[in-house]
Formats: structure tokens, C-alpha cells, sequence
């Protein structure tokens, strides 16, 4: 049920009209299982009321909506998930050689502020 309601959801999309003049988008057919008639406004700039595929899924009391949907953008988002968890742990390279390293010593300030003995 879930796979289906999700292919009309993209045919949706994929297929509404966008209106230049008005600047939206509007269904161009039927779709029942999503509760959309044909010349309802989806996507506009202004006054309307935002399709939820949440809400969707509610309706057709489908449990555990949650899981189904990707999170949002705004907050984390799979690109989040994927550098922090995925690749973002980078792998303890060297750490034997670290050991074994000499510090390095610290860089002094020249004498005479960097003059040497030709320009007196």
C-alpha cells in the first residue's frame, strides 16, 4: 500500500502543471488514494495549504507513518546521517608512527626584526 501511495506521490509531481503567470503548480489528474482532485493547487508561493504525504499516510491509517518519510532538510536530512555517521569517523591511521615522531620545534622571531648584518 505504502509502495503505491509513494509511485502516485511522485507521478503527482512529476506530472502537475506549472502555471508562469500565477507561479503554480496544479494536479492534472485524479488521484484518489492521495485525497487530490484534478485542478487542486500543490505547490504555489502564496495561500494555500501544503500536501503532506504524512498526512497521507494518517488518513489511510497506515501505522507508524514515521518511517516511511526521509527527513526533512531543514533538520539534519540524509546528508547529515551520511557525514556523521557514515563518513564521518575517519580511520586511526599512523597512530603507532605519532608515537615515535619528534615534536617539531618551535619557529623563533628573528633577531632585529629579520635585519642582518648588511643592512645596519
Amino acid at each position: 500500500m505504502v509502495e503505491e501511495l509513494k509511485t502516485q506521490w511522485k507521478k503527482l509531481w512529476q506530472e502537475r502543471l506549472d502555471d508562469k503567470l500565477r507561479a503554480e503548480g496544479i494536479a492534472v489528474t485524479d488521484y484518489s488514494s492521495l485525497f487530490v482532485e484534478r485542478g487542486t493547487i500543490i505547490h504555489a508561493t502564496r495561500d494555500f495549504k501544503v500536501l503532506n504525504f504524512k498526512e497521507i499516510l494518517e488518513q489511510h491509517k497506515i501505522e507508524n507513518a514515521d518511517r516511511f518519510i526521509q527527513p526533512s532538510p531543514q533538520a539534519d536530512g540524509w546528508n547529515k546521517f551520511i557525514k556523521t555517521e557514515i563518513t564521518g569517523k575517519k580511520p586511526q591511521r599512523n597512530k603507532r608512527a605519532e608515537t615515535y615522531r619528534q615534536e617539531a620545534k618551535p619557529v623563533l622571531q628573528p633577531k632585529k626584526g629579520g635585519r642582518g648584518w648588511l643592512h645596519l
